[in-house]
């Protein structure tokens, strides 16, 4: 029989990654149904009635309709926020609360996979949970200290020696007009200021690797690449990397998992340094973070793997 059962793409209009998502799906003849909840309520709408039964009732866009009880999976990835414009501010601010709570607790009460929940994602962006996770989880982590404190940093560096910074959060800023993002960088003691004061920082000991590992896993599908380049962080410059496919050791394997049920997580992409002795060092995982680009690159099966998970093959 037939699975008419709808898989669910939360996203953006310009994401390339669900593209070709849901182009897979479509040539397995699984139903798709894609949305923004940023275009909410503009050219989205919400129908769901809390019964006995669970939610029911159903979401509509221009083109396509899911029935709310009838859900296959969910793939979560990177929504809009909710905007008001129309509105004025204190207007405004009680619609976007209102349409968080009312179609965001929606979105995530529906008897379906998630990939992945959205409470879940926020719960794993957070870096220290990460990092104790990682740490419970088995993985060697770096040393790493969490301060407003300029005399505790400065200690610490001392402490460390070699020791990177790295923000907690990448809000996108704007500089002339172009969208750029804190990097991370190498810091020393005489580079602290008072300015530390002003907010929460993340000072980490830096790890001499000899390459970088990104490992992408997905469900119960594990794909490890190796990543060869001179730069600290080898996501500033993409034209300079080269890549590897890598078998995951083991004793990484299990901590993966480990990891991704600490947090209730079906995908996560996680990144490591090398060290010459072998060691692989987590560094974070970031529970919505890219991954197709990978495929042609590598020749791994990532789609593929992306594609049975939302069908529910696996």
């Amino acid at each position: 029989m037939t699975d008419t059962r709808p898989v669910l793409v939360v996203t953006n209009l310009n994401d390339p990654t669900a593209d070709v998502v849901i182009a897979e799906l479509h040539d397995r003849d699984v139903p798709v149904v894609r949305f923004d909840s940023g275009d909410f309520p503009a050219s989205l709408s919400l129908e769901a009635e809390i019964t006995q039964d669970g939610i029911q009732g159903r979401l509509e866009t221009p083109s396509r309709t899911a029935d709310l009880d009838h859900v296959r999976a969910l793939y979560y990835r990177r929504p809009t926020g909710f905007a008001f414009p129309h509105l004025d501010e204190q207007d405004a601010r009680f619609a976007i609360a209102q349409a968080r709570y009312g179609l965001g607790g929606v979105i995530a009460s529906l008897e379906c996979l998630y990939v992945n929940h959205p409470h879940f994602i926020g719960d794993a962006e957070f870096k220290p949970s990460g990092l104790a996770a990682a740490v419970k989880a088995g993985f060697q982590v770096p040393r790493t200290l969490i301060t407003s404190s300029p005399d505790a940093a400065r200690a610490f560096i001392k402490a460390h020696g070699a020791v990177i910074y790295k923000p907690l959060w990448n809000p996108v800023y704007q500089v002339d007009g172009v969208s750029c993002v804190v990097e991370i960088a190498e810091v020393t003691a005489e580079d602290i200021d008072d300015r530390v004061a002003g907010t929460a920082h993340l000072f980490q000991k830096r790890v001499e690797k000899t390459a970088d590992i990104r490992v992408t896993v997905i469900g119960p599908r594990t794909f490890s690449v190796r990543i060869d380049s001179d730069l600290l962080d080898w996501r500033i410059d993409y034209s300079r990397l080269r890549y590897t496919p890598v078998p995951t050791p083991p004793e990484i394997e299990l901590s993966l998992h480990e990891y991704m049920d600490h947090f209730g997580l079906h995908f996560g992409a996680f990144d490591f340094a090398l060290d010459a002795n072998g060691q692989w060092w987590f560094l974070e995982c970031n529970p919505s973070g890219q991954w197709y680009w990978l495929e042609p690159e590598t020749g791994l099966p990532m789609l593929a793997a992306m594609a049975d998970l939302l069908e529910r093959t696996t």
